[in-house]
């Protein structure tokens, strides 16, 4: 800290740029440039703006619905690098990839153990971390080895519903 009072522009374009574990435990860092590093993920710009919005849209988007939003801050973004980031991201565990129909693949920063419900009328998706999904305890799948386990709700969310009862009223 001795480098950052006496050189404070200098010290901090250093220690921003300093990726040891050391460093990262006594500083605050931006939690999009922590998860790609514990994820093995080499930050860029780009790849840092695509983890935050995943971080803090708890929407489920779809690469589009990325696009469209960051094409306003990064207007040299393309869909085809933000169709391979989050590829990337699913592939090193930083990001799950949820294919809930076949029509639609969404992303979701979050990759703690958690279930998914989506509403067929308003296409929401909603997380449920009180449910996860289930665990091989038994030994009834023996011999296989599991890379992946989700679970999924299909349905009619309680707003889509509230909808329903008023127009029936």
């Amino acid at each position: 800290m001795a480098l950052k009072r006496l050189f404070p522009n200098f010290a901090e374009k250093y220690l921003h740029s300093c990726h040891s574990t050391i460093e990262l435990k006594t500083m605050n860092i931006d939690p999009a440039y922590k998860k790609l590093l514990e994820c093995g993920i080499r930050p860029s710009i780009q790849r840092i703006e695509i983890m935050r919005y995943l971080l803090t849209h708890h929407t489920h988007p779809t690469i589009d619905e990325i696009f469209v939003n960051l094409k306003k801050r990064i207007p040299t973004v393309s869909r085809t690098t933000i169709y391979n980031t989050l590829r990337m991201f699913s592939e090193k565990g930083a990001a799950l990839m949820i294919t809930i129909d076949e029509h639609r693949v969404c992303y979701d920063g979050d990759t703690q153990p958690h279930a998914h419900f989506s509403c067929k009328n308003c296409g929401k998706i909603y997380d449920f971390h009180q449910i996860q999904p289930p665990i091989d305890l038994a030994g009834a799948m023996k011999g296989f080895k599991v890379e992946d386990a989700q679970l999924y709700y299909k349905g009619v969310c309680p707003e889509c519903l509230a909808k329903e009862n008023r127009q029936l009223s």
